[in-house]
């Protein structure tokens, strides 16, 4: 019995490493962005909104970037729940989006990109842990 149970929690604790969050892996999941999106010290609009200071950022207020009135509308406060959701499915999260984007599916590429996108404040600086 005491080998199930041993065997359960390595199985249980491999999952939960797993799926942490890796800012540098999620460095390498944002190439899929990078064509719509800048993140950092010269980051500027695109295609998409630059993405400094986007936790706690409320959606459709990035200076001087041209949203859809659905995301202007939305109601949305950045925060890695709603991050999570919009990214996997944009359209379904912000019917009227203008994001054209399929989504990333994958449940470590999301976790990941939170962890590399919510480490810059707005200054496009990496936060101070």
């Amino acid at each position: 019995m005491k080998k199930l149970i041993l065997s359960a929690l390595i199985i249980v604790a491999s999952s939960a490493t797993a799926l942490a969050q890796d800012a540098e892996a999620g460095k390498a999941t944002f190439n899929k962005c990078m064509a719509c999106h800048s993140i950092g010290e010269d980051a500027k609009n695109k295609v998409g909104p630059e993405l400094n200071g986007l936790d706690g950022r409320k959606s459709g207020s990035a200076p001087d970037y041209n949203y859809s009135e659905a995301n202007k509308n939305s109601g949305i406060t950045w925060n890695e729940a709603n991050f999570k959701e919009y990214i996997k499915d944009p359209k379904a999260k912000v019917p009227g989006t203008k994001m054209f984007f399929a989504g990333i599916k994958n449940e470590k590429e999301v976790n990941d990109l939170w962890a590399y996108v919510s480490q810059f404040d707005a200054s496009g600086k990496i936060k101070s842990k």
